[in-house]
């Protein structure tokens, strides 16, 4: 799936405001495909966990596909970002 200029610029702008499981998800498929740089699975994993957190059913599938390309110590830094994400929502 890509996106437009415009949609990723949505979504990153959505993570500083109101974001939807939708939003995390697109912003993992981002990292996880290198539409935003380069490919970053622990950037794309903390993403679909997030989203998965809100109810996305496509974020947990990529998060488990993602999974299977990650070592455990990169699993769990995905797992503090998402938590460290977590602590600065109100």
């Amino acid at each position: 799936m890509a996106f437009t200029d415009v949609e990723t610029r949505q979504v990153h702008d959505a993570i500083n405001t109101d974001p939807t499981g939708e939003d995390l998800c697109k912003l993992g498929l981002l990292y996880s495909t290198g539409q935003g740089g380069v490919v970053d699975y622990v950037e794309a994993h903390k993403w679909f966990n997030l989203a998965a957190l809100m109810g996305s059913e496509p974020a947990k599938h990529y998060r488990r596909e993602v999974s299977s390309e990650m070592g455990t110590e990169d699993i769990a830094a995905a797992q503090r970002a998402a938590r460290e994400w977590l602590s600065t929502r109100h």
